[in-house]
């Protein structure tokens, strides 16, 4: 009985969410996995990464059924790698059989996936340096649903990043200091970002109670839309991600207006 009336209030959901504009740009950070372990008693946290990873296919059957087209996941940052070894290799170890996966399945040309990664790829092992350069190359045709996946990312790192490749550029064309200076603006930044192409995204979700950005997508998010989920990453439901595009969908939107 109880799973029927989670049947009826999904398909509420998913009812009204389908009457009103979505999101073109969602943005998710996928917090909670090694807390999902603890309390589902977990002994290894890789176990719980690995769901973390398979509940990825679930969500971006989400998204395209409703018509989000651009998705970017922050799924390892910079300060990760401050955790013990065992650890950051339980995760990077289950983006890597992810990026694989993604690479030959055929949901991925179904949905017309486009996968790419921003950060400070240089930071990562070969093996995932590998499975993201096959998992870009496999899907670089696809053009109906673009995945980013942000990994050894910070948001403070991709402005300094995008502000010094604006320089080097600028000084190899000639341009002297003062021209460069003078030509700064929200738009020439802009173009050097991690993922330039993208849209701001409209809605960012976290999971896992965290009330805070940490840093995701700082420059982008100026006028993003925030929601904050209890549910741990792995127990991330689709009534979860119903309830944040609906929530979103009734937000007046104003861009400092």
């Amino acid at each position: 009985m109880r799973s029927f009336l989670y049947y009826l209030y999904e398909r509420r959901l998913l009812l009204q969410v389908r009457g009103r504009q979505v999101p073109r740009h969602l943005g998710i950070i996928l917090d909670g996995n090694r807390r999902y372990a603890l309390a589902h008693g977990v002994p290894d946290f890789r176990e719980a990464y690995a769901l973390g990873a398979e509940k990825l296919d679930e969500v971006l059957e989400w998204c395209a059924e409703i018509g989000i087209t651009a998705v970017s996941l922050w799924v390892f940052s910079t300060d990760n790698f401050r955790r013990p070894a065992g650890e950051i290799s339980g995760i990077l170890s289950a983006v890597e059989s992810k990026l694989r996966r993604l690479a030959g399945h055929p949901r991925s040309r179904r949905l017309g996936l486009r996968v790419r990664a921003v950060g400070k790829l240089d930071l990562l092992p070969d093996s995932t340096i590998d499975a993201i350069r096959a998992a870009e190359e496999a899907t670089a045709s696809n053009r109906a649903m673009h995945l980013t996946i942000a990994l050894a990312y910070g948001g403070r790192q991709e402005i300094i990043d995008a502000v010094q490749a604006m320089l080097r550029e600028k000084s190899k064309q000639g341009e002297d200091m003062q021209t460069i200076i003078e030509g700064i603006s929200e738009e020439t930044i802009g173009q050097y970002l991690y993922s330039p192409d993208l849209p701001d995204p409209d809605l960012i979700i976290r999971t896992s109670g965290e009330i805070r950005l940490s840093g995701f997508l700082l420059w982008q998010s100026a006028y993003s839309e925030f929601y904050f989920c209890d549910a741990h990453w792995p127990a991330f439901r689709k009534v979860d991600f119903l309830r944040a595009v609906r929530a979103y969908q009734q937000r007046e939107r104003r861009f400092g207006g």
